[in-house]
């Protein structure tokens, strides 16, 4: 039996307005394409047909139907979807570049170190109570990298590639607590994960425990010494996804990343482009924390191809377009809480945008700001009857940022951001 949790899991299948949401953890992303034919099977059969792709490279399948929950589990094990205990489902939480292993400005290969840590979390029954929403990062210094999620800890390549540092309750570019050689890096999360459970009580995430114990007196209690970090760690984190053509480390190879609008594809697309990566890549498709689909190993004289046939399956490849700087959550079709259809407000409020309008747009159906995994520049937060107040945030600021406008309709919002200058 699933443990209790609000978190969508394999077994643990959340109701919904629309139907129940089971979500489909994904190693480093990664679908091969005999797997994504398997999940668009059987989101057809026992859903909707609604996939969403997480801002941590997972999917859900929405809308699944009380008596096909079986069913479903069934066939996603089947499809080799499952973790390797039923009691570890919930642990599998360790983000990696979508790029890893094909990203030319990495300093190190992430895959092989997570499939390790991977490992250890599902094959440690203690870790078994860690919280759903625990997680971790690898950061593998690629160029398409999210560095904007806080992760309980991450662990982040030095060039060379031997080394790794780390921080607690962040992310890389907030600056790194110290320093560990490559090979110790599954002792060093070992470590750090007991003594987060030997201390963490009732907390269950690492930003709760060290908002009341000092960072340096909880690693001081690790069992081994950590060596300094070097001061000027510090990636770039990047504004948006990083849609269209990329170079691969491979020679003549590209990968191409595109959005799925709004962060959903329907089952018939992901049939396609499993279809597409088998005709045109490796067999294998990589979800993306920008709630999009690399498709690596293209070679290059196809990629102008490869990149009109993804557009044609309903994928945006162009940063500019107004749906690859719109976020919404599900809304009033899929959630109770919400206070407005903010999927249907994003698709009006993109066809009013052209390409000077904000960077980053989210629209909220309640304050809990399900859909993104940090603040955007700029939030449409519903109010009831369907309307919104306005925010612009700041680096560093609180909340949302600063109230711009309020109780706004969806058509006065777009007024006043199309312009690009809200204010």
């Amino acid at each position: 039996m699933p443990r209790p949790s609000a978190c969508p899991g394999l077994w643990r299948i959340v109701p919904a307005r629309d139907g129940g949401i089971c979500r489909v953890k994904l190693p480093g992303g990664r679908l091969t394409g005999e797997q994504a034919r398997a999940v668009a099977e059987v989101a057809r059969r026992c859903a909707g047909g609604v996939l969403e792709l997480t801002n941590r490279s997972n999917l859900q399948i929405r809308g699944v139907r009380e008596a096909c929950h079986e069913q479903l589990v069934r066939r996603l094990l089947d499809a080799g979807l499952g973790p390797r205990h039923a009691a570890a489902d919930d642990v599998r939480n360790l983000l990696i570049s979508p790029a890893a292993g094909r990203d030319p400005a990495a300093h190190l290969d992430t895959r092989p170190l997570a499939e390790r840590l991977l490992a250890l979390l599902q094959d440690t029954p203690a870790f078994h109570g860690l919280s759903a929403k625990f997680a971790l990062q690898l950061d593998g210094g690629e160029a398409l990298a999210m560095l904007d999620h806080p992760h309980d800890l991450w662990l982040g390549a030095l060039p060379g590639g031997t080394r790794m540092a780390f921080g607690l309750a962040g992310c890389p570019r907030r600056g790194a607590l110290g320093v560990v050689e490559l090979e110790r890096v599954p002792a060093l999360v070992e470590a750090l994960l007991n003594l987060f459970l030997e201390l963490a009580g009732e907390r269950t995430r690492m930003r709760q425990l060290l908002a009341d114990m000092p960072v340096a007196d909880f690693l001081a209690r690790l069992p081994f010494a950590l060596q300094d970090p070097p001061p000027t760690f510090a990636p770039v984190a990047m504004d948006g996804a990083p849609l269209g053509i990329h170079a691969q480390a491979q020679p003549n190879r590209a990968m191409l990343l595109a959005g799925a609008p709004l962060g959903r594809l329907h089952a018939d697309q992901l049939q396609a482009l499993a279809d597409l990566t088998g005709a045109e890549g490796s067999d294998e498709l990589r979800l993306t924390p920008w709630q999009g689909v690399l498709l690596p190993d293209v070679v290059v004289e196809r990629q102008a191809a490869v990149a009109r046939a993804m557009a044609d399956i309903g994928l945006v490849l162009d940063a500019r377009a107004p749906l690859a700087r719109l976020l919404a959550c599900s809304g009033t079709a899929g959630c109770a809480r919400a206070e407005a259809d903010t999927k249907a407000d994003a698709l009006r409020l993109a066809a009013r945008l052209g390409a000077d309008g904000p960077a980053q747009m989210h629209l909220c159906g309640c304050p809990r700001s399900c859909a993104a995994a940090h603040v955007a520049p700029y939030t449409l937060l519903a109010r009831s009857g369907g309307r919104y107040d306005l925010y612009r945030r700041e680096r560093d600021q609180a909340g949302f940022g600063r109230l711009l406008a309020s109780s706004l309709d969806i058509d006065q919002a777009g007024e006043r951001l199309a312009t690009g200058t809200p204010e």
